[in-house]
């Protein structure tokens, strides 16, 4: 029985003709012209706030660059993440869109699946770089006094590293990047799963490496964090003006991460479940109209992070403000 189990699933493999070879053109929507058309305009949208937010969060740190902590450097270096997906990879599908077919060829499909890949990649292993660190400096405060700056930029060259290795790795006859199902744009090539062996190891690597170990991580280091605060509320309250001014800075990067790391996770999980499931569930079992729903969303990730720094920055700055308020009020009286 085993025997023909697996002859019957060597067959299948052997039979797999993947999305993009069977119905002639790989480049041509797939979707109406009016969906395209919105989903176009939509991108624009997107790619413009994305664009706009994420330079003016990396213009204003460069004014105060010599004064970046350790954390603030890993939110430019998310925010540079956002900018390269926008400014790279955003114009090839938003013309691909309105132009009703995908108009780069395969070289363009490679390097626009790439570079997504690469940006995307980068923005969670930095996020989990960022949860480490607030998990650490929340939970185990001995190692904020010999973290500095240089650390940083060491984690940072590790980031892109990782980022690079991963987005590389197709290229080595490993996997591929091919378009996806609704034409538009491209992606990694999930559906090698349905191909071979081979294949099903580089997807269940990608999803390992790039997306589960970086969640588990990122929700542990927070659940530890919930649970820290939640104990050492009183016990900082105790503390003199200056600890507890370090104590609020400390949560506010930390809310700031919070927010990041959740906005991200629900831009990007529809897309992964999606994805898995065209990579290990019947061949083309999910609608092309509902897979690129989850691909719109996902692209939408790079502008949520500016707005989540203005509003705990500007939450933050009135905090302060009704704090000076309050003190001065209260020397008054005296």
């Amino acid at each position: 029985m085993s025997g023909m189990a697996s002859d019957h699933n060597t067959s299948s493999q052997e039979d797999y003709v993947p999305h993009y070879l069977q119905k002639g053109d790989p480049f041509a929507s797939k979707l109406s012209r009016e969906a395209d058309i919105i989903a176009g305009f939509y991108l624009t949208v997107i790619g413009i706030l994305s664009t706009l937010g994420n330079g003016y969060v990396i213009f204003m740190s460069s004014k105060r660059k010599k004064k970046l902590r350790p954390a603030e450097i890993m939110t430019v270096n998310l925010a540079v993440c956002d900018l390269g997906i926008s400014v790279v990879g955003k114009p090839f599908s938003i013309i691909s869109f309105f132009c009703h077919r995908w108009m780069f060829g395969w070289i363009g499909c490679r390097w626009y699946g790439w570079a997504g890949f690469f940006f995307g990649c980068g923005s969670l292993i930095t996020m989990t770089a960022v949860s480490l660190d607030r998990y650490l400096k929340i939970c185990h405060l001995s190692y904020g006094t010999w973290l500095k700056r240089h650390h940083a930029f060491i984690c940072l060259t590790i980031i892109w590293a990782y980022a690079t290795f991963w987005a590389t790795v197709p290229f080595a006859g490993v996997g591929n990047y091919a378009p996806e199902p609704f034409g538009t744009s491209c992606t990694l090539d999930w559906w090698l799963a349905q191909a071979s062996v081979a294949g099903q190891v580089f997807v269940l690597s990608i999803l390992f490496f790039c997306l589960l170990l970086p969640t588990a991580v990122i929700v542990f280091s927070y659940v530890k964090i919930i649970l820290k605060v939640k104990s050492s509320t009183k016990e900082v309250a105790h503390y003199d003006t200056r600890i507890q001014n370090s104590h609020i800075l400390e949560m506010k990067l930390t809310k700031v991460a919070m927010l990041i790391c959740a906005g991200f996770l629900i831009a990007w999980i529809p897309y992964a479940v999606v994805s898995v499931w065209s990579a290990f569930g019947q061949p083309d079992s999910v609608p092309i109209q509902f897979s690129v729903v989850p691909t719109l969303l996902a692209k939408s990730a790079a502008m949520y992070n500016p707005i989540i720094y203005q509003v705990i920055d500007c939450k933050f700055a009135c905090c302060r403000t009704g704090g000076l308020k309050a003190k001065n009020s209260l020397k008054k009286s005296r």
